[in-house]
């Protein structure tokens, strides 16, 4: 069995639920790029690939992750998942995905590029589902990582085949989602995506910027913290400095040093 996952907190939630689970014993594969956010047209071709991972370079530029630009290689994760598939008839996989554009940008990413082995896809979608969280009290989790592993043992219960029906309609919501190319892709409910402009977080990001300076790490972490819906670190702090652009916020520090020299206040 391998399960698929779309974030890094998600292998580790995963692996601790199939230490209490033989039945779910298997390799995790993390599908490392965040789909809900960038450049996608012609993502399966050279130039829009390319045009993608420049976009990103741009963000990770003086970030804490900015020697793991090349430790994102979905394509070569595909590859090696499609050869391990051929070389194991037996072997089966299973998507996991939460409700959240993240998860499902990821899945139609991926599924749309696993047509030949229908019948060996399995996909668990814990949309809108109750969990119990570790103070016993019910919750509607948006991320894998939020669930207890214990909890999962009964998410299981949800594997299902992905359809043919869905091999051929899914398909084709990615295809319409790189056309339009929007900066930001919006889970609306169930597995529909909604393309936003890449301002559609700036106002939540604003509403934690104050008058007074405050360092960088500190306005991140209280926008992530509070943010209804989330999207990663790397993106907000490029809004912040879009932003500045703007002549909404003004940005004092050296960048060559790090987010942490990095301070921001309101105009």
């Amino acid at each position: 069995m391998i399960h698929i996952v779309f974030e890094q907190a998600n292998v580790d939630a995963l692996n601790k639920a199939i230490e209490l689970d033989e039945s779910l014993q298997g390799t995790v594969i993390e599908i490392k790029d965040d789909y809900a956010v960038g450049p996608i047209a012609e993502i399966f071709e050279t130039e829009g690939y390319q045009a993608r991972r420049d976009w990103w370079k741009t963000l990770l530029e003086f970030s804490p992750y900015q020697d793991q630009m090349n430790l994102v290689d979905d394509k070569l994760t595909v590859h090696q998942l499609l050869r391990t598939l051929e070389e194991n008839t037996d072997e089966e996989v299973w998507i996991w995905m939460a409700q959240n554009a993240h998860d499902v940008c990821g899945y139609y990413w991926l599924m749309t590029q696993l047509k030949e082995l229908q019948g060996r896809i399995q996909v668990l979608y814990l949309n809108n589902l109750p969990f119990i969280n570790e103070k016993g009290q019910i919750f509607y989790p948006t991320h894998l990582a939020e669930i207890q592993p214990k909890e999962f043992l009964k998410a299981k219960k949800l594997a299902r085949p992905i359809t043919l029906s869905e091999f051929e309609v899914d398909p084709d919501e990615w295809k319409k989602l790189c056309i339009e190319n929007d900066g930001v892709r919006f889970l609306e409910g169930g597995k529909k995506i909604v393309g936003k402009d890449f301002n559609f977080y700036d106002a939540e990001i604003l509403s934690n910027i104050t008058a007074e300076t405050q360092k960088l790490p500190r306005v991140l972490s209280n926008t992530l913290n509070r943010m209804k819906i989330k999207t990663g670190d790397v993106f907000i702090v490029w809004r912040i400095s879009e932003m500045a652009v703007d002549l909404k916020v003004e940005l004092t520090g050296e960048w060559r040093k790090g987010w942490k020299e990095i301070a921001v206040k309101l105009l």
